[in-house]
């Protein structure tokens, strides 16, 4: 039976292999950080997005598309990874919406590797926020869940990485813009 998760709640994992689901209605970046015991992300290592999309246990999309697939594997990330933060970005620079009032609001799905919904959420509320986080994956006592996040950031990318403790964050915010205008050209 698949959870119909609200701001803030969260549902155990059943399993480690999954799969995160993004449905937009326009076009949007999906990416994921790692964060620590703290939930900090300690290096743009531990960031995937459309330029860098593979990390140990972790794959995200290349471009910004209306609907994203995010390959998960919870065994196989390093030991010091105690979070999981799906984020979701509008483009910059194109003919796109600045704010994701402008947008249908995005669902966020968790899926077993066979397709079966184990959570999902709707990012509700959105106004002026051009960057935010879905959802996190995080460990607890040796297993994981889900929580429905919805953190909004009205400064984008730059300002939730910071957010995360990325001392890099805006060279990295600056460097996903490219990939993904690279790959919307």
């Amino acid at each position: 039976m698949t959870a119909e998760l609200v701001r803030g709640q969260n549902h155990p994992l059943p399993g480690t292999r999954l799969e995160i689901r993004v449905s937009a209605g326009k076009p949007i970046v999906a990416g994921a950080t790692l964060g620590d015991e703290q939930g900090k992300v300690r290096g743009v290592e531990w960031v995937a997005h459309p330029g860098s999309p593979t990390l140990p246990g972790l794959e995200v999309s290349r471009q910004a598309a209306a609907d994203h697939r995010l390959a998960v594997d919870l065994g196989a990330l390093p030991d010091a990874v105690h979070r999981v933060s799906v984020l979701l970005a509008l483009p910059t620079g194109g003919a796109g919406p600045a704010s994701f009032r402008a947008l249908p609001a995005p669902f966020v799905a968790v899926t077993g590797v066979d397709g079966a919904e184990i959570a999902g959420y709707t990012l509700t509320d959105l106004d002026a926020e051009s960057a935010v986080v879905a959802l996190e994956l995080y460990r607890r006592q040796g297993a994981w869940k889900v929580r429905a996040v919805g953190q909004g950031y009205a400064g984008g990318l730059a300002e939730m990485l910071t957010d995360q403790g990325l001392p890099e964050a805006r060279a990295l915010a600056a460097a996903i813009d490219d990939a993904v205008a690279g790959g919307l050209a």
